[in-house]
């Protein structure tokens, strides 16, 4: 880490990023994060949707796993019927 920044939050739990880290980190409005939280440690990791020849590997390795698996397609369609079925 180059340098150390600080911020507080809000009334409202908003938690306003330092210029600095967001230039740094080339993060946008609209940016968006998972937020983990451990004891007295908050971690924000960025979200970013893959580009689209990465959500083609993402896809292709997923319907692979699936077919060593065993999975069918009508095992998908049973299991969504199931969980909304379930609420």
């Amino acid at each position: 880490m180059e340098n150390i920044e600080t911020t507080r939050m809000s009334s409202k739990g908003q938690v306003v990023i330092p210029e600095a880290v967001r230039n740094r980190l080339g993060l946008k409005t609209g940016a968006q994060f998972v937020v983990m939280g451990d004891r007295d440690v908050v971690i924000l990791k960025t979200i970013a949707a893959p580009v689209r020849n990465e959500f083609a590997t993402i896809a292709a390795k997923a319907r692979r796993q699936a077919r060593e698996a065993g999975l069918h397609v009508s095992d998908i369609d049973r299991t969504v019927r199931k969980v909304r079925g379930a609420r």
